[in-house]
């Protein structure tokens, strides 16, 4: 009778609240880069829970969110959803942060460094497994219009630690709303897909121990050549 009265009790308890959705709200002009292709950004980052309740982070000066969108991705493997975002301050630049789920409040798990000089930006490729040692690795390209080189982060140990850097590349220009490229995966392991210096070919990189190996796959003709790359066309 113990056992099934502590069986019942289980069952009845509520389910443990999970991020399902996120986005970005409060637009403000106080950080005025203009990258994205207007002095727009954003001071709130809002996610929305499995319960249909939600959560926010506000700054109110010093750092905006300075992105095209939040990813929602699982970071920790933990199975549980986390939320991977760009935010910019005033005076230092960017960094991408991670943030999760703590308690019912929406806390930051895991930064990087800021660049460290104002209207300096980054723009996220996306995060998987990139090596197949089961942990997450998360990139994106540094000053894509400037250093273009890409950056590899590990989660591990509750940080990010920095294992792999290629310069030469980059996934996106001056006003565009979009980063171009991504992730992707046609059956051989994750491939990251960005463009070379000069927007000449798309490439792929793949990322082996703690290096990476960069090939064209496919002259760069605009976003179409990235959907199909995207999509294993090439």
């Amino acid at each position: 009778m113990r056992w099934a009265a502590f069986a019942l009790a289980l069952a009845a308890s509520p389910a443990v609240a999970e991020i399902t959705s996120a986005r970005y709200t409060d637009p403000t002009t106080r950080y005025a880069h203009g990258v994205l292709g207007d002095a727009i950004e954003h001071e709130t980052l809002e996610v929305t829970l499995s319960t249909g309740q939600t959560a926010r982070v506000h700054w109110s000066d010093t750092v905006v969110f300075e992105d095209t969108e939040p990813r929602v991705v699982d970071v920790t493997g933990d199975g549980a959803p986390e939320v991977v975002v760009v935010e910019a301050h005033q005076d230092l630049g960017a960094r991408l942060s991670v943030y999760h789920l703590a308690d019912g409040t929406l806390t930051r798990l895991a930064e990087t460094p800021f660049i460290g000089r104002t209207n300096r930006w980054l723009a996220p490729i996306g995060a998987a497994d990139l090596d197949g040692d089961g942990a997450i690795e998360i990139a994106y390209i540094d000053r894509p219009h400037l250093a273009k080189t890409l950056r590899v982060w590990r989660f591990a140990d509750g940080g990010l630690t920095e294992v792999a850097t290629l310069a030469g590349l980059t996934n996106h220009r001056i006003g565009e709303r979009d980063i171009a490229g991504g992730i992707r995966d046609c059956g051989q392991g994750p491939e990251m897909i960005v463009a070379d210096a000069v927007w000449e070919q798309v490439v792929s990189v793949r990322m082996n121990g703690d290096g990476l190996s960069a090939r064209p796959i496919t002259p760069h003709q605009g976003r179409q050549s990235f959907s199909a790359a995207m999509a294993c066309g090439e």
